[in-house]
């Protein structure tokens, strides 16, 4: 196994955002998981993971209600570099099962610094699912790294369609550390990952999920009579969407890891009727890997 990539796509440097969780082998422990960080790993493995998230973000966006979540993961890792994963997704006080994505792809290294993997994701939404998500149902991943010692710079290109169909250019600038000291013994340690994010791209799936899910009739009047008509024009348009800072705090042992995260979302250029403003997410996170 190579890469620990998308753990779910609820994400990105990104989970449920941009594309998704990643990981990192540091090997003067042994094979550690870290929620934030890639992952190379030179045995085949499998990896599952639960999370809870305070709101769905995607790309950006969120909806017009709070729809806070859990998630179930799992992801298979071949020593060739091939991966395949599954999650399921759950707004808490709605359907049972709200979404279910299964992809798969591969992980490239061009050196020690420089990697990156190419993914497909296919959405299935069950039929009165609301996260705003639910617009699309494929996703083509492209995501790059370059680790400059001092600061790692992701790229991240992904091409939505369905329903709807965008394109987003996702670029992430993070500093890894960790503690020289254990917590309880010296098989633990914390970990820290903050990071700096932008994301560009097309809104069309804003107005796509507008008609679907027809929130007119649970925002204020006032707010439908000044819709502007040509929201839906620039929607199409390539803007920046999103500013955000993420700072997660991670407890890491041999085969498993607890993370809390805090984001807080500055959405630009928001368009229709979402209403979107700055925000904060809180995400706590377990994953276990078996290898």
């Amino acid at each position: 196994m190579k890469y620990l990539c998308l753990l779910f796509f609820v994400a990105s440097s990104n989970a449920l955002y941009a594309a998704g969780i990643d990981w990192k082998l540091f090997t003067g422990r042994g094979p550690q998981l870290v929620a934030d960080t890639d992952t190379i790993i030179r045995k085949r493995s499998v990896s599952v993971g639960v999370s809870y998230g305070s709101d769905a973000l995607f790309f950006g966006r969120t909806g017009p209600i709070k729809y806070p979540f859990l998630t179930g993961d799992a992801i298979y890792n071949s020593k060739s570099g091939v991966f395949v994963y599954a999650s399921v997704l759950k707004v808490l006080g709605y359907a049972p099962v709200d979404e279910v994505d299964i992809g798969g792809g591969y992980f490239y290294k061009f050196s020690k610094a420089f990697s990156g993997a190419a993914s497909y994701t296919r959405f299935i939404f069950n039929k009165n699912a609301n996260v705003i998500k639910s617009a699309s149902s494929n996703d083509i991943n492209l995501k790059n790294s370059y680790d400059w010692k001092y600061l790692k710079s992701t790229v991240i290109l992904d091409y939505l369609y369905g329903k709807s169909n965008d394109f987003f250019v996702t670029v992430s600038h993070s500093k890894y550390f960790e503690s020289s000291w254990g917590v309880f013994d010296d098989q633990d340690y914390l970990s820290f990952n903050p990071s700096f994010n932008f994301i560009m791209g097309t809104q069309n799936f804003v107005q796509r999920y507008e008609i679907d899910h027809n929130y007119q009739h649970v925002i204020s009047s006032s707010i439908v009579q000044h819709i502007d008509p040509g929201a839906a024009r620039r929607n199409r348009e390539f803007n920046m969407l999103n500013y955000s800072f993420k700072v997660p705090v991670a407890y890491n042992r041999p085969h498993y890891t607890l993370e809390a995260s805090w984001r807080y979302s500055m959405p630009v250029n928001v368009e229709g009727t979402l209403e979107n403003r700055r925000e904060s997410f809180f995400n706590f996170t377990f994953y276990y890997l078996f290898y």
